[in-house]
């Protein structure tokens, strides 16, 4: 949320939480994942970067696919038109998120072999597998990966920012905790975790 929105909340708090009330009434009938392509293409037409940067990490988030949200662009051209879907779309690319990658957008997923279990440090360690950048948790026998991008607008997270067991954004401060991934500060979403399994002694991980 801006600055100015926190503002408002604090000076006249009766009137924006009517504002918001209203937001999230307006939206009742719809499930989420339409509801999170709606205010994609609502940030784009407004060419907001910040708002279109948060809105496409929490489509991903609801479930909406890479694909599905460049088709929503491409649908919405007759309010949109080319200008607005090439800004977003330059947004995306300096974003560098693996899925809107060409070759990810045709491939499923499956596993890939992240790393030895012998190579994997008690703690906080950062690893790429297949140019995907992974977070690593490991306590004992039990790991855990996450995604290096931080759920508020894909930045990646730096593994110097892991302090005993929080982990935390240099952009705008959220703090995890990474033996569960929950966002404890500033923000309210949590790492995105990726299916992972040990295979004679090699890590495995699905996306």
């Amino acid at each position: 949320m801006s600055d100015a929105l926190n503002y408002l909340l604090q000076v006249r708090p009766e009137a924006m939480e009517s504002y918001f009330d209203f937001i999230k009434k307006s939206g009742t009938h719809l499930d989420h994942r339409t509801r999170a392509l709606i205010s994609v293409i609502t940030k784009v037409d407004n060419q907001t970067e910040t708002g279109f940067r948060q809105y496409l990490v929490r489509a991903l988030q609801a479930g909406v696919t890479p694909n599905q949200i460049i088709d929503a662009l491409l649908v919405a051209f007759p309010t949109l038109g080319l200008s607005k879907i090439i800004w977003a779309i330059d947004i995306i690319l300096t974003m560098d998120i693996p899925e809107f990658r060409p070759e990810a957008l045709q491939a499923q997923s499956s596993w890939h072999a992240v790393m030895p279990l012998s190579e994997i440090s008690e703690g906080v360690t950062k690893n790429t597998c297949d140019g995907r950048d992974l977070i690593i948790f490991r306590k004992g026998d039990d790991v855990i990966v996450y995604d290096s991008r931080c759920p508020h607008q894909a930045t990646a997270l730096p593994v110097t920012s892991a302090t005993q067991n929080t982990l935390t954004c240099t952009k705008h401060g959220w703090k995890f905790d990474v033996a569960t991934g929950a966002c404890v500060e500033k923000g309210n979403r949590p790492l995105r975790q990726f299916e992972s399994k040990i295979e004679n002694e090699v890590l495995l991980t699905l996306f």
